[in-house]
């Protein structure tokens, strides 16, 4: 069998080319300065497209390559890779399996797994899908020995005109990519709490994110630490959750943590269904222990 995975960033196609690379031959397309981040995962080939990637002319280039060589197109899940899915799934007419976090080859057809009902339930589906897209940091990416040989391709000129461009305020945090992170929900009361909670994020030497009502309701944290659903997809090997109750939305972006601990005062918060080791009491009065614990 034969696929194709394109996102505009390069460490996206790892994960993915490490889960399909045993069930055939695996190639990549990603944007010029990209390629070099999945050169060894068992690629076939990579092509780099040159040029200012918008959905049009990505779309062409894809297209030289002849989509329908390949059994199977895997996009991982941006703004501009799902306008590319819906070209990409009419050209060749195939439906579309979007946002998907799991996927298993059964034959001829697919088996995917999706968020459901906002994230309350999930979804799991066979079908004869030649496109997905699928939802970043999904799989874990593994190196193999050996480099794949990269094939630069020219982007033509979009016929569409972008008059403005907004950057985003960043503040260079990368919670996707955290082996630890200490995540805040609103039982911590107030924003000058998380004062009290940082030296745990020190102790352990983690990274600061929060829920939903953290990052965008009360702006205690910026929209970028913000875990769940509508947040950062996030698979740290120790999530530490403070003051979060565990509705579906946020368990949906930490499901895939390694080891998962829990601090809330609620004993019959749902978080502690999702946890590995959970702590009924007051953060407050447990966070002090632990920081002095770590120290010992």
């Amino acid at each position: 069998m034969k696929f194709l995975i394109f996102s505009e960033d390069g460490s996206n196609i790892c994960g993915i080319a490490t889960k399909l690379r045993d069930n055939g031959e695996v190639y990549g397309v990603t944007i010029e300065g990209e390629e070099s981040k999945c050169l060894q995962y068992g690629l076939k080939e990579v092509y780099a497209l040159k040029g200012r990637p918008m959905g049009d002319n990505c779309f062409k280039a894809l297209n030289k390559i002849d989509l329908t060589n390949f059994d199977r197109i895997f996009i991982s899940s941006s703004p501009l890779g799902r306008d590319i899915a819906g070209m990409i799934a009419s050209s060749i007419r195939s439906i579309v399996i979007t946002e998907a976090f799991d996927f298993h080859l059964e034959g001829e057809n697919i088996r995917t797994k999706r968020f459901f009902f906002g994230g309350k339930t999930i979804l799991e589906e066979e079908s004869s899908a030649k496109v997905i897209t699928v939802q970043p940091g999904s799989f874990e990416p593994e190196k193999v020995d050996g480099n794949t040989p990269v094939t630069m391709a020219d982007l033509e000129v979009s016929s569409i005109t972008l008059d403005q461009e907004v950057e985003k305020e960043r503040s260079g945090t990368d919670i996707e990519s955290a082996p630890i992170l200490v995540s805040i929900g609103r039982g911590i009361g107030k924003k000058e709490a998380i004062d009290q909670i940082m030296p745990l994020v020190e102790a352990v030497h983690g990274e600061l994110s929060g829920s939903r009502p953290v990052c965008l309701d009360y702006k205690w944290l910026t929209e970028e630490r913000q875990v769940g659903l509508s947040g950062k997809k996030v698979k740290p090997r120790v999530y530490i959750a403070l003051g979060i109750s565990g509705q579906i939305q946020h368990i949906a972006g930490m499901r895939g943590s390694k080891t998962v601990i829990a601090v809330n005062k609620d004993k019959d918060a749902p978080i502690f269904q999702e946890c590995d080791y959970g702590i009924v009491g007051d953060l407050f009065q447990v966070v002090p222990k632990l920081v002095s614990a770590l120290k010992q």
